[in-house]
Parts: C-alpha cells; sequence; structure tokens
C-alpha cells in the first residue's frame, strides 16, 4: 500500500467502468498476461519484460517499476492508455497528462480536460497557458475538484529520473497552481483544491512532425508523487 509508512507498487483498480468499460472478465484477462508480462522483483531495472507489451518505468519513493500498456480508449480529444501492474493496478494517461487513477491512497477518478492546444503548438505560444482541470477524489468523494494551473516551456532540469534519453533533446514544461483570484472564483464557480499540488512536469519529444510525450513527474497529492517514462521509446 502506498501510505507513509509502506510503499505498494502502483494502482489497484477498483472499478470495471474506470477501466475502459471492460467487462471483469476481460480486464482479468488482460491483467493474467501481464502477470506473465512484467517479472517484479527487488532488481526492476534488470526486470525481463515481454516485448509484446509497451511500458512505463515508474519511480515512487525510491523504487523503479514496470507497467505494461492494457489498452487504449479512442476519444475525440486524443486516445487514453489504460497501464496495468500485475497486481491490477492501473493508471491512465491521455496526451500524457494523468486522467486517472486508482488504488491509491489518493485516487483521481473522472478527470475532466478542456480541449487544449498540441504541445507543439504551446511551445510556439511564447507565453504561460492558463487552464483548468477537474476531478473528482477519494477517499471522502470529494467531487469536482478544480486545479488552476499554469503551464509553461522550462529549461531542462538538472536533476530527473530520465534515462538513457538526452535531456537537451527533448522540450521541457512545467505545470504550477495558480492561487490568484482563486477566492473570488471558487465562490462564484465551485470547489478548488484546498491544497496545491507540487509542479508537474512533462518532457516532448517533436520530431517529423509528430510529438509524444516521453517523461513526466506527477503529484496525486501533496506526498504522492511518481515520475514515469515511456519505455519502448529507448528500449526498442
Amino acid at each position: 500500500m502506498i501510505s507513509g509508512v509502506k510503499t505498494r507498487v502502483f494502482f489497484a483498480a477498483g472499478v470495471a467502468a474506470f477501466l475502459l468499460g471492460a467487462c471483469s472478465s476481460d480486464m482479468g484477462a488482460i491483467v493474467d498476461t501481464i502477470r506473465t508480462a512484467v517479472r517484479r522483483d527487488a532488481g526492476a531495472e534488470g526486470a525481463r519484460l515481454d516485448p509484446n507489451f509497451r511500458y512505463l518505468r515508474v519511480t515512487i519513493g525510491g523504487r523503479t517499476v514496470f507497467v505494461a500498456r492494457g489498452g487504449v480508449e479512442k476519444h475525440p480529444q486524443g486516445p487514453i492508455e489504460s497501464y496495468f501492474s500485475a497486481e491490477r493496478e492501473v493508471i491512465r494517461f491521455q496526451n500524457g497528462r494523468l486522467v486517472g487513477a486508482v488504488g491509491t491512497t489518493t485516487e483521481w477518478r473522472r478527470v475532466s480536460l478542456p480541449d487544449l492546444p498540441a504541445w507543439s503548438v504551446l511551445a510556439k505560444a511564447g507565453k504561460p497557458l492558463q487552464w483548468e482541470r477537474v476531478r473528482d477524489v477519494m477517499p471522502g468523494y470529494r467531487h469536482g475538484v478544480r486545479d488552476a494551473l499554469v503551464l509553461q516551456v522550462v529549461p531542462p532540469p538538472s536533476r530527473s529520473e530520465l534515462k538513457e534519453v538526452d535531456p537537451q533533446s527533448l522540450i521541457w514544461f512545467e505545470e504550477r497552481s495558480r492561487s490568484e483570484g482563486i477566492a473570488g472564483l471558487a465562490a462564484l464557480r465551485g470547489h478548488f483544491a484546498e491544497g496545491a499540488l507540487p509542479p508537474a512536469r512533462y518532457a516532448v519529444e517533436i520530431r517529423d512532425g509528430a510529438e509524444a510525450v516521453v517523461y513526466g513527474e506527477q503529484c496525486l497529492a501533496p506526498g504522492l508523487c511518481f515520475t514515469w517514462q515511456r519505455w519502448w521509446q529507448v528500449k526498442k
């Protein structure tokens, strides 16, 4: 279990509707397959990975694990990828942004994002983008929590968990909570997050007209943060 006392490797699936609308038998088949695809042990960096799957390399609490992609859901704002661990754990991403996590001490459910510009457009804009994310949070079922955010291009960091890729070859973005005017907005538009999350970072590869977020740093709560990297970008 991910907690202040003991860290558990990622994300137990809880609700079938959350998992691409798949029936429980389909989800069970995916998980059973992934159990054979990912070997979990203390030496995760040397884990034997089934080449038939695509993976994220995840670091959390000083540990490294791999999660395998189990499905892709079509969406008007971009495909949503679901990643599973051998322990029935799940995280979901859309265009590199986290849109769901089940099984952690803090869960994000029903995450709503606006129709945001492409990363390549943001990289050329020359100014920060202000936007809002809406999410349901467990435990306690906090419905419609709003995060007021500002996203901007930043220099490559001097330190990160990025492996085997030159950070200078990527375009880096930082996403911070913004507090200006939140008190007034909250009175008009609903409940904003009470505690600002630490900044998120995204590293984007833009090449030959294509773009992909290959690395990210994200916090589900102030004390619950992780990094991820698309491992097939490295290990082909």
